[in-house]
């Protein structure tokens, strides 16, 4: 019995060993979080971020982006730059003017040149269909062209709203009038319908019979010297085209060679508001 009771002393005692222990360490765990948890707050300011928060492992990277990389970061995708052409150095242009055709000669008395096109957009003017060969009046370019002078005037010119032809319309954007008989370009001065189209009797003077005039008349566009007509004396000049070249230099138009011709017809759009700026190349800074 009393061995029972000495086992049964030593194992109480063991237990309350064990139950002291246990409490020991709890408290002394509940103490150091405590401990720390004020020794923080003493470093940093409520609501504030402690500074002393270790790192992270890896330093951070730059923000992402969501927007697309800058296209200016790359040299091959950058804008191309505004040409400098003979048409991005007129002056005088309409401001609707989209599209325009230059002709120009070596100087005032030659016959035979060059027509350029060129189509403005984002970028400004750039050339629209290579260089061509072209002839002009026999005495060449006048500032001030008279009727019957053989000259082409100078100056910035609209294209007329119809386009002609001896030839069936080669798909042209503008109104199209296949030439019949008596048709004709009136170019007598002391008629009412001077410098215009005219369908019947001969307005006399030294209109053209257009419907025979072959091949310059093939197909032609009408530049708008002169319209509507300015009276003066002597009279300023009628019946200047862009047609088709015929075998030596023209009585005051502008010619090129058929292909050439029907590409530039083709290529106008009156909705661009086109013009032609004629003048030798020395006198072209004026527009």
């Amino acid at each position: 019995m009393i061995a029972r009771r000495k086992l049964t002393l030593t194992v109480t005692a063991s237990v309350l060993v064990l139950i002291v222990a246990l409490a020991g360490g709890a408290y002394a765990w509940r103490s150091s979080g405590a401990a720390d948890a004020a020794a923080a707050a003493a470093v940093t300011p409520a609501g504030t971020p402690s500074e002393t928060t270790a790192p992270p492992a890896t330093p951070p990277g730059p923000v992402p982006s969501s927007a697309p990389p800058s296209r200016s970061a790359s040299p091959s995708a950058a804008a191309p730059a505004t040409a400098d052409n003979a048409a991005a150095r007129l002056r005088t242009l309409p401001a609707a003017t989209r599209q325009v055709i230059i002709v120009t000669t070596d100087g005032f008395g030659a016959n035979s040149g060059t027509l350029e096109t060129f189509v403005k957009g984002g970028n400004g003017w750039q050339p629209a269909l290579g260089r061509m060969t072209a002839r002009i009046g026999t005495k060449g370019f006048a500032d001030r062209k008279v009727e019957g002078d053989l000259k082409t005037p100078t100056g910035v010119y609209a294209i007329g709203s119809t386009m002609y032809g001896i030839s069936a319309n080669p798909g042209v954007r503008y109104a199209y009038h296949r030439l019949v008989p008596d048709d004709y370009w009136n170019e007598n001065p002391a008629t009412p319908g001077y410098n215009s189209f005219a369908h019947g009797p001969n307005p006399g003077g030294a209109s053209e019979a257009l419907w025979r005039i072959a091949p310059q008349y093939h197909h032609f566009a009408v530049i708008n010297y002169n319209i509507p007509v300015v009276g003066a004396n002597p009279p300023r000049g009628s019946g200047i085209f862009l047609h088709v070249a015929g075998a030596a230099a023209t009585a005051g138009c502008v010619s090129l060679a058929r292909a050439d011709l029907v590409r530039v017809l083709r290529w106008l759009d009156p909705a661009a508001s086109p013009r032609i700026v004629m003048a030798p190349r020395s006198a072209l800074s004026r527009y």
